[in-house]
């Protein structure tokens, strides 16, 4: 259903964890961008855009439900948590 093309993450005291995964859903014609926040690692928000460029509505609302699943959900998280790197 989603394939990760690359994901990252990075730590601060200031910031907590933000990451970021980049990924493309089946039968969408454009890439995602998820932007993961927490301040504990526990506790995730996010923000959802395109990639590359714009698309349509009604794809940022169809991956916005896949999202309430909260197996590609975590799948997301674990991708970028995988990339974590400390700043010092």
């Amino acid at each position: 259903m989603i394939q990760i093309l690359d994901a990252s993450m990075v730590y601060s005291k200031e910031d907590g964890h933000v990451g970021k995964v980049s990924f493309a859903v089946e039968n969408h014609k454009q890439p995602y961008e998820i932007m993961l926040y927490s301040k504990k690692g526990k506790e995730w928000s996010y923000s959802l855009n395109f990639l590359n460029e714009s698309g349509g509505e009604e794809d940022i609302e169809a991956v916005e439900e896949l999202l309430e699943d909260d197996e590609i959900y975590e799948e997301l998280v674990e991708a970028a948590k995988s990339k974590l790197q400390k700043e010092a």
